[in-house]
């Protein structure tokens, strides 16, 4: 299944996006730092280079990330022009305090009572934007939720008297290109349920987990991964907890909820879905995809031409 879920406000956000960020100064780009490519929102990348703004990368909820694959991801980008990028907690104050001088590294010529520095926040839904606005102002400001698509209109406030700050809604992009993009997104609970199958999901999560961090699955949940599969993982989570259905067969369902929950609560450890290996591996074969299946339909054989 194809997941793209993209609710009608989104619409008129970006355009209203589009606007605000020809009278800003730096962009602020919040992304989940277990999944930093996948969580980056394609569209705020073309707007910030169409117009020439320096951007400050925030990788939230580093807690709850490898540390080793969150290194990997801050040597990426911070090797990418007009880029900054910093690993953190946005509900941890001490480290939402540095923001606001590393904002004004990225943009040295704004700052002052007569040019304050207008920063703008954005990011997907669900990936801590409000959480930053509050810990910013030191006071609640945005709206936080743990669904999706809580924020939906644009709010200018002053940080200081030479800070001004303006969040945006959760912006989704019309068509995610890479399945493995949606499932990510989808595990981290970025995506409104209505738009996954949280079996997928969750059968996705559990393939990706027995690659990388297996020991972690036998840690929380008591068996061992040798001889399983993605889907017998879930089944012996529901065995292991006692999750039946009328009948006594194992209520798959539940045990799919309740790996999903661990997971985005860090109950099962810290837990990246990306490196930026992987990322350069998945966009390489889907290249060779498209290749392969644009000289097939133009009547090319893939092993050789008729």
């Amino acid at each position: 299944m194809a997941i793209q879920w993209f609710p009608g406000h989104m619409t008129s956000a970006r355009k209203k996006a589009a606007e605000t960020m020809a009278l800003t100064d730096i962009v602020i780009e919040v992304l989940d730092a277990r999944l930093p490519e996948a969580s980056s929102n394609p569209m705020i990348e073309e707007l910030r280079v169409f117009r020439q703004r320096p951007c400050l990368k925030i990788l939230n909820k580093a807690d709850l990330a490898d540390p080793a694959t969150t290194k990997a991801w801050l040597e990426y980008y911070n090797k990418q022009k007009g880029v900054k990028a910093v690993a953190l907690s946005c509900k941890k104050p001490a480290d939402v305090a540095r923001i606001p001088a590393m904002c004004l590294t990225l943009a040295s010529h704004r700052g002052t009572t007569l040019k304050p520095l207008r920063m703008m926040i954005m990011g997907i839904p669900n990936v801590g934007k409000s959480t930053l606005m509050n810990a910013l102002l030191k006071r609640r400001v945005a709206k936080v939720g743990d669904e999706p698509a809580v924020t939906k209109s644009q709010q200018k406030l002053e940080l200081n008297d030479h800070m001004i700050l303006i969040d945006t809604p959760g912006m989704m992009w019309p068509r995610i290109a890479h399945q493995s993009d949606g499932l990510m997104l989808a595990a981290s609970h970025a995506i409104g349920r209505n738009a996954v199958i949280d079996e997928e999901v969750a059968t996705f999560l559990a393939e990706n987990l027995l690659q990388s961090y297996a020991p972690l699955i036998k840690l929380r949940y008591g068996f061992d991964t040798a001889d399983k599969d993605a889907v017998a993982v879930i089944e012996a989570i529901a065995a292991k907890r006692g999750y039946r259905l009328k009948g006594g067969a194992v209520d798959f369902e539940k045990a799919c909820m309740t790996l999903l929950q661990d997971y985005r609560l860090g109950t099962l450890g810290r837990i990246s879905l990306e490196t930026p290996k992987s990322r350069a591996a998945m966009l390489a074969l889907a290249s060779e995809t498209v290749t392969t299946l644009g000289t097939t339909e133009n009547g090319v054989d893939s092993l050789g031409e008729d």
